[in-house]
Protein backbone atom coordinates (compact mmCIF):
# COMPACT_ATOMS: atom_id res chain seq x y z
CA UNK A 1 0.00 0.00 0.00
CA UNK A 2 1.19 3.55 -0.54
CA UNK A 3 1.95 5.92 2.29
CA UNK A 4 -1.13 7.96 1.39
CA UNK A 5 -3.51 5.01 1.76
CA UNK A 6 -5.69 4.80 4.85
CA UNK A 7 -5.40 1.35 6.48
CA UNK A 8 -8.65 -0.53 7.07
CA UNK A 9 -9.67 -1.04 10.68
CA UNK A 10 -11.86 -3.69 12.28
CA UNK A 11 -13.08 -1.24 14.90
CA UNK A 12 -11.39 -2.33 18.11
CA UNK A 13 -7.99 -3.61 17.01
CA UNK A 14 -5.09 -2.31 14.99
CA UNK A 15 -5.56 -1.84 11.25
CA UNK A 16 -6.03 -5.28 9.61
CA UNK A 17 -3.38 -4.61 6.97
CA UNK A 18 -0.88 -3.07 9.36
CA UNK A 19 2.58 -4.70 9.18
CA UNK A 20 3.24 -7.35 11.82
CA UNK A 21 6.19 -5.49 13.24
CA UNK A 22 7.15 -6.10 16.85
CA UNK A 23 9.07 -3.64 18.99
CA UNK A 24 10.10 -4.33 22.57
CA UNK A 25 12.70 -3.22 25.07
CA UNK A 26 15.12 -5.75 26.53
CA UNK A 27 16.05 -5.78 30.20
CA UNK A 28 18.11 -8.10 32.38
CA UNK A 29 20.59 -9.51 29.87
CA UNK A 30 24.26 -9.19 30.71
CA UNK A 31 26.13 -6.80 28.35
CA UNK A 32 28.15 -9.45 26.51
CA UNK A 33 25.16 -11.80 26.17
CA UNK A 34 23.10 -8.89 24.86
CA UNK A 35 25.85 -8.12 22.35
CA UNK A 36 25.93 -11.74 21.19
CA UNK A 37 22.14 -11.81 20.79
CA UNK A 38 22.19 -8.63 18.70
CA UNK A 39 25.11 -9.85 16.61
CA UNK A 40 23.13 -13.02 15.79
CA UNK A 41 20.69 -10.96 13.73
CA UNK A 42 23.29 -10.99 10.93
CA UNK A 43 23.75 -14.78 11.13
CA UNK A 44 20.42 -16.18 12.29
CA UNK A 45 16.68 -15.77 11.67
CA UNK A 46 15.94 -16.19 15.36
CA UNK A 47 14.13 -13.42 17.21
CA UNK A 48 15.90 -11.58 20.02
CA UNK A 49 13.80 -13.46 22.60
CA UNK A 50 14.73 -16.80 21.06
CA UNK A 51 18.41 -15.90 20.88
CA UNK A 52 18.52 -14.78 24.50
CA UNK A 53 16.82 -17.99 25.64
CA UNK A 54 19.42 -20.20 24.00
CA UNK A 55 22.57 -18.20 24.84
CA UNK A 56 24.66 -19.04 27.87
CA UNK A 57 27.73 -17.14 29.12
CA UNK A 58 29.95 -19.94 27.83
CA UNK A 59 28.46 -19.69 24.35
CA UNK A 60 28.84 -15.92 24.37
CA UNK A 61 32.49 -16.13 25.38
CA UNK A 62 33.23 -18.70 22.66
CA UNK A 63 31.46 -16.62 20.02
CA UNK A 64 33.21 -13.40 21.03
CA UNK A 65 36.63 -15.03 21.18
CA UNK A 66 36.12 -16.31 17.64
CA UNK A 67 34.47 -13.41 15.86
CA UNK A 68 35.78 -10.45 17.89
CA UNK A 69 39.39 -11.44 18.51
CA UNK A 70 40.17 -13.96 15.73
CA UNK A 71 38.12 -12.54 12.84
CA UNK A 72 38.35 -8.90 13.91
CA UNK A 73 34.61 -8.13 13.85
CA UNK A 74 35.14 -5.22 16.24
CA UNK A 75 31.66 -3.74 15.79
CA UNK A 76 30.22 -6.55 17.93
CA UNK A 77 31.63 -4.85 21.01
CA UNK A 78 29.63 -1.73 20.14
CA UNK A 79 26.54 -3.67 21.21
CA UNK A 80 27.65 -4.31 24.80
CA UNK A 81 27.04 -1.22 26.94
CA UNK A 82 28.56 -0.94 30.40
CA UNK A 83 27.94 1.48 33.27
CA UNK A 84 30.94 2.25 35.47
CA UNK A 85 31.43 4.46 38.52
CA UNK A 86 34.86 6.03 39.12
CA UNK A 87 35.17 7.74 42.47
CA UNK A 88 37.83 9.73 44.34
CA UNK A 89 40.06 10.37 41.36
CA UNK A 90 41.77 13.70 40.69
CA UNK A 91 40.29 16.29 38.35
CA UNK A 92 43.41 15.84 36.22
CA UNK A 93 42.66 12.13 35.86
CA UNK A 94 38.96 12.81 35.26
CA UNK A 95 39.89 14.96 32.25
CA UNK A 96 41.93 12.04 30.90
CA UNK A 97 39.06 9.59 31.50
CA UNK A 98 36.60 11.83 29.65
CA UNK A 99 38.95 12.45 26.72
CA UNK A 100 37.17 9.92 24.53
CA UNK A 101 35.00 11.00 21.60
CA UNK A 102 32.58 8.09 22.03
CA UNK A 103 32.22 8.64 25.78
CA UNK A 104 29.03 9.35 27.72
CA UNK A 105 29.23 10.32 31.35
CA UNK A 106 28.73 12.86 34.09
CA UNK A 107 31.13 14.34 36.64
CA UNK A 108 30.70 16.24 39.90
CA UNK A 109 29.95 19.90 39.24
CA UNK A 110 32.08 22.66 40.75
CA UNK A 111 29.05 24.93 40.51
CA UNK A 112 26.59 22.95 42.60
CA UNK A 113 28.92 21.26 45.09
CA UNK A 114 31.36 22.55 47.68
CA UNK A 115 34.71 20.83 47.11
CA UNK A 116 36.41 21.95 50.32
CA UNK A 117 36.00 18.50 51.93
CA UNK A 118 36.70 16.46 48.81
CA UNK A 119 40.33 15.83 49.60
CA UNK A 120 43.06 15.62 47.01
CA UNK A 121 45.37 13.22 45.24
CA UNK A 122 49.05 13.13 46.15
CA UNK A 123 51.36 11.69 43.48
CA UNK A 124 54.42 9.60 44.24
CA UNK A 125 57.37 12.00 44.23
CA UNK A 126 59.82 9.13 44.43
CA UNK A 127 61.31 10.32 47.73
CA UNK A 128 61.47 8.42 50.99
CA UNK A 129 59.98 10.03 54.06
CA UNK A 130 62.47 11.68 56.35
CA UNK A 131 62.43 11.63 60.12
CA UNK A 132 61.21 15.21 60.45
CA UNK A 133 58.11 14.50 58.33
CA UNK A 134 57.36 14.47 54.63
CA UNK A 135 60.02 14.70 51.93
CA UNK A 136 60.77 18.23 50.64
CA UNK A 137 58.79 17.76 47.42
CA UNK A 138 55.84 16.16 49.15
CA UNK A 139 55.83 18.82 51.86
CA UNK A 140 55.91 21.64 49.31
CA UNK A 141 53.13 19.98 47.36
CA UNK A 142 50.99 19.44 50.46
CA UNK A 143 51.46 23.00 51.67
CA UNK A 144 50.59 24.40 48.23
CA UNK A 145 47.44 22.34 47.77
CA UNK A 146 46.19 22.96 51.30
CA UNK A 147 46.76 26.69 50.88
CA UNK A 148 44.66 26.60 47.72
CA UNK A 149 41.86 24.76 49.53
CA UNK A 150 41.95 27.26 52.38
CA UNK A 151 41.77 30.16 49.91
CA UNK A 152 38.97 28.36 48.04
CA UNK A 153 36.92 28.03 51.21
CA UNK A 154 37.53 31.65 52.20
CA UNK A 155 36.80 33.00 48.73
CA UNK A 156 33.59 30.96 48.45
CA UNK A 157 32.23 32.61 51.60
CA UNK A 158 33.52 36.10 50.75
CA UNK A 159 32.00 35.97 47.27
CA UNK A 160 28.66 34.73 48.61
CA UNK A 161 28.54 37.67 51.00
CA UNK A 162 29.55 40.11 48.27
CA UNK A 163 26.96 38.80 45.81
CA UNK A 164 24.25 38.84 48.48
CA UNK A 165 25.15 42.46 49.19
CA UNK A 166 24.64 43.56 45.59
CA UNK A 167 21.71 41.23 44.73
CA UNK A 168 18.50 41.84 46.71
CA UNK A 169 16.24 38.84 47.21
CA UNK A 170 12.98 39.13 45.24
CA UNK A 171 9.92 38.98 47.48
CA UNK A 172 8.54 35.96 45.66
CA UNK A 173 11.79 33.97 45.94
CA UNK A 174 12.29 31.60 48.88
CA UNK A 175 15.32 32.26 51.05
CA UNK A 176 16.66 28.75 50.48
CA UNK A 177 16.50 29.12 46.70
CA UNK A 178 18.05 32.59 46.90
CA UNK A 179 21.02 31.39 48.95
CA UNK A 180 21.48 28.25 46.84
CA UNK A 181 21.59 30.32 43.66
CA UNK A 182 24.10 32.82 45.02
CA UNK A 183 26.32 30.05 46.41
CA UNK A 184 26.42 28.49 42.95
CA UNK A 185 27.51 31.87 41.56
CA UNK A 186 30.15 32.11 44.30
CA UNK A 187 31.46 28.62 43.48
CA UNK A 188 31.74 29.72 39.83
CA UNK A 189 34.34 32.22 41.02
CA UNK A 190 36.12 30.26 43.74
CA UNK A 191 36.57 27.20 41.51
CA UNK A 192 39.48 29.01 39.83
CA UNK A 193 41.52 28.16 42.95
CA UNK A 194 40.82 24.42 42.99
CA UNK A 195 43.98 22.46 42.07
CA UNK A 196 43.98 19.68 39.49
CA UNK A 197 44.68 17.34 42.42
CA UNK A 198 41.15 17.88 43.78
CA UNK A 199 39.22 14.64 44.20
CA UNK A 200 36.11 14.22 42.11
CA UNK A 201 33.83 11.39 40.95
CA UNK A 202 32.24 10.50 37.66
CA UNK A 203 30.13 7.85 35.99
CA UNK A 204 30.41 6.64 32.44
CA UNK A 205 28.29 4.51 30.12
CA UNK A 206 30.31 3.19 27.19
CA UNK A 207 30.24 0.25 24.84
CA UNK A 208 32.85 -2.45 25.26
CA UNK A 209 34.87 -1.41 22.20
CA UNK A 210 35.15 2.13 23.52
CA UNK A 211 36.09 0.80 26.95
CA UNK A 212 38.79 -1.41 25.47
CA UNK A 213 40.21 1.56 23.54
CA UNK A 214 39.91 3.80 26.60
CA UNK A 215 41.75 1.32 28.82
CA UNK A 216 44.56 0.91 26.28
CA UNK A 217 44.89 4.69 26.07
CA UNK A 218 44.91 5.15 29.85
CA UNK A 219 47.46 2.37 30.39
CA UNK A 220 49.84 4.28 28.10
CA UNK A 221 49.23 7.68 29.74
CA UNK A 222 51.94 10.03 30.98
CA UNK A 223 50.62 10.09 34.58
CA UNK A 224 50.92 7.16 36.97
CA UNK A 225 47.51 7.79 38.54
CA UNK A 226 45.84 7.59 35.13
CA UNK A 227 47.69 4.38 34.24
CA UNK A 228 46.47 2.85 37.49
CA UNK A 229 42.89 3.91 36.67
CA UNK A 230 43.24 2.05 33.38
CA UNK A 231 44.05 -1.09 35.35
CA UNK A 232 41.10 -0.50 37.67
CA UNK A 233 38.67 -0.03 34.77
CA UNK A 234 39.87 -3.25 33.19
CA UNK A 235 39.49 -5.04 36.53
CA UNK A 236 36.02 -3.59 37.09
CA UNK A 237 34.84 -4.86 33.69
CA UNK A 238 36.13 -8.38 34.24
CA UNK A 239 35.38 -8.76 37.98
CA UNK A 240 31.97 -9.24 39.66
CA UNK A 241 29.87 -6.09 39.30
CA UNK A 242 28.01 -4.28 42.06
CA UNK A 243 24.40 -5.49 42.20
CA UNK A 244 22.12 -2.70 43.39
CA UNK A 245 19.47 -5.30 44.36
CA UNK A 246 21.87 -7.57 46.26
CA UNK A 247 20.55 -6.88 49.79
CA UNK A 248 16.86 -7.13 48.92
CA UNK A 249 17.42 -10.30 46.88
CA UNK A 250 19.42 -11.90 49.69
CA UNK A 251 16.59 -11.11 52.10
CA UNK A 252 14.14 -12.71 49.67
CA UNK A 253 16.31 -15.83 49.42
CA UNK A 254 16.38 -16.14 53.21
CA UNK A 255 12.59 -15.84 53.35
CA UNK A 256 12.33 -18.62 50.76
CA UNK A 257 14.82 -20.71 52.74
CA UNK A 258 12.53 -20.61 55.75
CA UNK A 259 9.86 -22.29 53.61
CA UNK A 260 11.95 -24.48 51.30
CA UNK A 261 15.74 -24.91 51.59
CA UNK A 262 15.82 -26.67 48.23
CA UNK A 263 13.99 -23.86 46.44
CA UNK A 264 16.14 -21.29 48.25
CA UNK A 265 19.31 -22.92 46.94
CA UNK A 266 17.99 -22.60 43.39
CA UNK A 267 16.87 -19.01 43.99
CA UNK A 268 20.28 -18.13 45.43
CA UNK A 269 22.00 -19.56 42.37
CA UNK A 270 19.81 -17.58 40.00
CA UNK A 271 19.36 -14.32 41.90
CA UNK A 272 22.71 -13.87 43.67
CA UNK A 273 25.14 -15.18 41.07
CA UNK A 274 28.09 -12.97 40.26
CA UNK A 275 27.87 -11.00 37.02
CA UNK A 276 30.88 -9.73 35.10
CA UNK A 277 29.89 -7.01 32.63
CA UNK A 278 32.68 -7.61 30.09
CA UNK A 279 34.69 -10.71 31.01
CA UNK A 280 35.72 -11.35 27.41
CA UNK A 281 35.76 -8.12 25.43
CA UNK A 282 38.12 -6.09 27.67
CA UNK A 283 40.41 -8.76 29.10
CA UNK A 284 43.06 -8.33 26.39
CA UNK A 285 43.28 -4.53 26.61
CA UNK A 286 46.95 -3.62 26.95
CA UNK A 287 48.89 -0.33 26.95
CA UNK A 288 48.83 1.36 23.55
CA UNK A 289 52.50 1.06 22.62
CA UNK A 290 51.97 2.98 19.38
CA UNK A 291 50.75 5.95 21.36
CA UNK A 292 53.51 5.99 23.99
CA UNK A 293 56.36 5.45 21.51
CA UNK A 294 55.03 8.08 19.13
CA UNK A 295 54.49 10.59 21.93
CA UNK A 296 58.15 10.40 22.94
CA UNK A 297 59.37 10.95 19.38
CA UNK A 298 56.95 13.80 18.63
CA UNK A 299 57.92 15.56 21.86
CA UNK A 300 61.54 15.43 20.79
CA UNK A 301 60.68 16.63 17.29
CA UNK A 302 58.63 19.56 18.65
CA UNK A 303 61.46 20.55 20.98
CA UNK A 304 64.04 20.42 18.20
CA UNK A 305 61.92 22.38 15.72
CA UNK A 306 60.74 25.10 18.12
CA UNK A 307 63.99 25.36 20.09
CA UNK A 308 63.88 28.01 22.80
CA UNK A 309 61.49 30.30 20.94
CA UNK A 310 59.31 32.48 23.15
CA UNK A 311 55.61 31.67 23.19
CA UNK A 312 54.03 34.20 20.85
CA UNK A 313 51.10 36.34 21.96
CA UNK A 314 47.81 34.96 20.68
CA UNK A 315 44.08 35.58 20.86
CA UNK A 316 41.89 33.71 23.32
CA UNK A 317 40.09 32.26 20.28
CA UNK A 318 41.87 32.09 16.93
CA UNK A 319 39.91 30.91 13.88
CA UNK A 320 42.60 29.37 11.71
CA UNK A 321 43.05 29.70 7.97
CA UNK A 322 42.79 26.84 5.51
CA UNK A 323 46.07 25.17 4.57
CA UNK A 324 47.45 22.15 2.68
CA UNK A 325 46.70 18.82 4.35
CA UNK A 326 50.37 17.95 4.87
CA UNK A 327 50.92 21.24 6.69
CA UNK A 328 47.91 20.68 8.92
CA UNK A 329 48.92 17.12 9.79
CA UNK A 330 52.52 17.98 10.64
CA UNK A 331 51.53 21.10 12.60
CA UNK A 332 48.84 19.28 14.58
CA UNK A 333 51.13 16.37 15.43
CA UNK A 334 53.64 18.77 16.99
CA UNK A 335 51.08 21.17 18.50
CA UNK A 336 49.94 18.60 21.06
CA UNK A 337 53.47 18.17 22.40
CA UNK A 338 54.40 21.78 23.11
CA UNK A 339 52.82 24.95 24.49
CA UNK A 340 53.01 27.19 21.42
CA UNK A 341 50.01 28.65 19.56
CA UNK A 342 49.03 26.73 16.45
CA UNK A 343 50.00 29.59 14.15
CA UNK A 344 53.49 29.70 15.63
CA UNK A 345 53.92 25.95 15.17
CA UNK A 346 52.58 26.14 11.63
CA UNK A 347 55.01 28.91 10.72
CA UNK A 348 57.91 26.77 11.94
CA UNK A 349 56.59 23.72 10.08
CA UNK A 350 56.10 25.77 6.92
CA UNK A 351 59.63 27.14 7.09
CA UNK A 352 61.10 23.67 7.66
CA UNK A 353 60.28 22.48 4.13
CA UNK A 354 58.56 19.49 2.56
CA UNK A 355 61.06 16.87 3.71
CA UNK A 356 60.79 17.81 7.40
CA UNK A 357 56.98 17.92 7.19
CA UNK A 358 56.90 14.41 5.76
CA UNK A 359 59.32 13.16 8.39
CA UNK A 360 57.01 14.51 11.11
CA UNK A 361 53.99 12.77 9.53
CA UNK A 362 56.05 9.59 9.29
CA UNK A 363 56.83 9.85 13.01
CA UNK A 364 53.10 9.89 13.66
CA UNK A 365 52.64 6.58 11.86
CA UNK A 366 55.94 4.73 12.21
CA UNK A 367 54.93 2.67 15.25
CA UNK A 368 51.32 2.02 14.23
CA UNK A 369 50.40 -1.63 14.72
CA UNK A 370 48.00 -3.77 12.73
CA UNK A 371 44.95 -2.97 14.88
CA UNK A 372 45.86 0.57 16.00
CA UNK A 373 43.64 3.47 15.03
CA UNK A 374 45.55 6.48 13.75
CA UNK A 375 46.30 9.14 16.36
CA UNK A 376 43.63 11.79 16.80
CA UNK A 377 45.89 14.36 15.14
CA UNK A 378 45.19 12.60 11.83
CA UNK A 379 41.49 13.52 12.10
CA UNK A 380 42.13 16.42 9.75
CA UNK A 381 40.34 18.36 7.05
CA UNK A 382 37.62 20.12 9.07
CA UNK A 383 36.92 23.56 7.67
CA UNK A 384 36.52 25.31 11.04
CA UNK A 385 39.46 25.06 13.43
CA UNK A 386 39.80 27.15 16.57
CA UNK A 387 42.97 27.42 18.63
CA UNK A 388 41.51 28.22 22.07
CA UNK A 389 43.41 29.41 25.14
CA UNK A 390 41.18 29.34 28.22
CA UNK A 391 41.23 28.50 31.91
CA UNK A 392 41.24 24.79 32.77
CA UNK A 393 37.92 25.06 34.61
CA UNK A 394 36.21 26.46 31.53
CA UNK A 395 37.96 23.93 29.31
CA UNK A 396 36.37 21.12 31.33
CA UNK A 397 32.98 22.41 30.15
CA UNK A 398 34.09 22.81 26.54
CA UNK A 399 35.64 19.34 26.70
CA UNK A 400 32.13 17.88 26.68
CA UNK A 401 31.67 18.80 23.02
CA UNK A 402 32.83 15.45 21.72
CA UNK A 403 31.52 16.02 18.21
CA UNK A 404 34.62 18.19 17.88
CA UNK A 405 38.06 16.79 17.26
CA UNK A 406 40.02 18.09 20.26
CA UNK A 407 43.82 18.20 20.33
CA UNK A 408 44.85 19.29 23.80
CA UNK A 409 48.21 20.52 25.02
CA UNK A 410 49.48 19.64 28.49
CA UNK A 411 48.75 21.51 31.70
CA UNK A 412 51.12 24.38 32.42
CA UNK A 413 51.46 27.70 34.20
CA UNK A 414 53.24 29.28 31.21
CA UNK A 415 50.07 31.00 29.92
CA UNK A 416 49.14 32.70 33.18
CA UNK A 417 45.73 32.64 34.86
CA UNK A 418 42.32 34.27 34.59
CA UNK A 419 41.14 36.91 37.07
CA UNK A 420 37.34 36.97 37.65
CA UNK A 421 36.08 40.54 37.41
CA UNK A 422 34.16 40.27 40.70
CA UNK A 423 37.35 39.91 42.76
CA UNK A 424 38.37 43.57 42.76
CA UNK A 425 35.04 45.09 43.88
CA UNK A 426 34.76 42.33 46.50
CA UNK A 427 38.17 43.31 47.88
CA UNK A 428 39.76 39.86 47.45
CA UNK A 429 41.87 40.29 44.31
CA UNK A 430 45.19 40.60 46.18
CA UNK A 431 44.74 37.40 48.18
CA UNK A 432 43.62 35.53 45.04
CA UNK A 433 46.57 36.84 43.08
CA UNK A 434 48.99 35.88 45.86
CA UNK A 435 47.63 32.33 46.02
CA UNK A 436 47.92 31.85 42.27
CA UNK A 437 51.45 33.22 42.16
CA UNK A 438 52.52 31.03 45.05
CA UNK A 439 51.02 27.98 43.34
CA UNK A 440 52.83 28.78 40.08
CA UNK A 441 56.15 29.11 41.92
CA UNK A 442 55.58 25.77 43.67
CA UNK A 443 54.72 24.04 40.39
CA UNK A 444 57.94 25.33 38.88
CA UNK A 445 59.97 24.11 41.89
CA UNK A 446 58.34 20.68 41.86
CA UNK A 447 58.98 20.25 38.14
CA UNK A 448 62.63 21.26 38.53
CA UNK A 449 63.35 18.65 41.21
CA UNK A 450 63.86 15.98 38.57
CA UNK A 451 62.77 12.37 38.75
CA UNK A 452 60.87 10.12 36.40
CA UNK A 453 57.60 12.04 36.38
CA UNK A 454 58.48 15.31 38.14
CA UNK A 455 56.90 17.41 35.37
CA UNK A 456 53.71 15.35 35.43
CA UNK A 457 53.49 15.29 39.24
CA UNK A 458 53.91 19.05 39.49
CA UNK A 459 50.82 19.59 37.35
CA UNK A 460 48.51 18.40 40.14
CA UNK A 461 49.23 21.64 42.03
CA UNK A 462 48.04 23.83 39.12
CA UNK A 463 44.77 25.66 39.96
CA UNK A 464 41.87 25.50 37.48
CA UNK A 465 42.25 29.24 36.85
CA UNK A 466 45.45 28.73 34.85
CA UNK A 467 45.06 28.62 31.10
CA UNK A 468 45.28 25.63 28.79
CA UNK A 469 45.53 25.56 25.00
CA UNK A 470 43.35 23.23 22.91
CA UNK A 471 42.72 22.92 19.18
CA UNK A 472 39.02 22.39 18.38
CA UNK A 473 38.11 21.17 14.88
CA UNK A 474 34.48 21.02 13.76
CA UNK A 475 31.85 21.51 11.05
CA UNK A 476 29.64 24.57 10.63
CA UNK A 477 26.69 23.10 12.55
CA UNK A 478 28.90 22.50 15.58
CA UNK A 479 30.28 26.06 15.47
CA UNK A 480 26.71 27.36 15.58
CA UNK A 481 25.71 24.91 18.31
CA UNK A 482 28.60 25.76 20.64
CA UNK A 483 28.27 29.51 20.02
CA UNK A 484 24.56 29.45 20.80
CA UNK A 485 24.61 27.06 23.74
CA UNK A 486 27.71 28.31 25.52
CA UNK A 487 26.98 32.04 25.11
CA UNK A 488 23.68 31.68 27.02
CA UNK A 489 23.27 33.76 30.20
CA UNK A 490 22.96 30.67 32.43
CA UNK A 491 26.50 29.57 31.60
CA UNK A 492 29.85 30.27 33.25
CA UNK A 493 31.42 33.51 32.06
CA UNK A 494 34.61 31.68 31.09
CA UNK A 495 33.13 29.65 28.27
CA UNK A 496 30.55 32.34 27.46
CA UNK A 497 33.44 34.57 26.42
CA UNK A 498 34.93 31.78 24.32
CA UNK A 499 31.61 31.06 22.59
CA UNK A 500 31.11 34.76 21.86
CA UNK A 501 34.64 35.04 20.47
CA UNK A 502 33.96 32.04 18.22
CA UNK A 503 30.88 33.80 16.88
CA UNK A 504 32.74 37.08 16.36
CA UNK A 505 35.53 35.30 14.47
CA UNK A 506 32.97 33.60 12.22
CA UNK A 507 31.03 36.84 11.67
CA UNK A 508 34.21 38.62 10.63
CA UNK A 509 35.32 35.92 8.21
CA UNK A 510 31.85 34.89 6.93
CA UNK A 511 29.63 37.97 7.43
CA UNK A 512 26.80 36.54 5.33
CA UNK A 513 26.45 33.63 7.78
CA UNK A 514 26.39 35.72 10.97
CA UNK A 515 22.60 36.07 10.90
CA UNK A 516 22.18 32.33 11.37
CA UNK A 517 23.76 32.40 14.84
CA UNK A 518 21.26 32.84 17.70
CA UNK A 519 23.85 33.90 20.22
CA UNK A 520 23.60 35.92 23.43
CA UNK A 521 25.78 39.02 23.66
CA UNK A 522 28.05 38.39 26.65
CA UNK A 523 28.53 42.15 27.08
CA UNK A 524 24.92 42.50 28.24
CA UNK A 525 24.35 42.47 32.05
CA UNK A 526 23.03 39.23 33.53
CA UNK A 527 20.60 38.77 36.40
CA UNK A 528 22.54 36.53 38.80
CA UNK A 529 19.34 34.97 40.10
CA UNK A 530 18.29 33.83 36.62
CA UNK A 531 21.57 32.25 35.58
Amino acid sequence: MSFSDTPRSNGNSAPTDAPSVEVYAVYGAEPEIQAYAMAKYSRSALSMKESLREITQQKAEKFLNTFYFQYGHRSIADLAHIALAIERLSILAAIAIADEQRWDGQERSTRYQDFKKSGYFTPDFGEDRVEAGASPARALYRDTVELLFAEYESLSQRMFEYLAGITPKPAEMKQEAYERTLRARAFDISRYLLPLATNTSLGEIVNARTLESQVAHLLAHTHKEVRYLGELLKRAATSPAYNVNQDSLRELVEQIRAVSPELAARAEQELLREVRVAPTLVKYADPNVYESQTRAELRKAASELMGNARIAAAKMVDLLDEEPLEVELASTLLYEHCHYPYRQVREAVGAAGDNIRREIIDLGLRHRGKHDEMLRAFCAGQKFRFDILMDVGGFRDMHRHRRCVQIGQGFTTKHGYDMPEELEPAGVQKSYDAAMRRAAAAVEQLAARGGGEAQENSQYAIPLGFRKRTLFKMDFAEVVYISELRSGPAGHISYRKVAWAMYEAMAEKYPALAKFFRVTDVREPVDLLKR
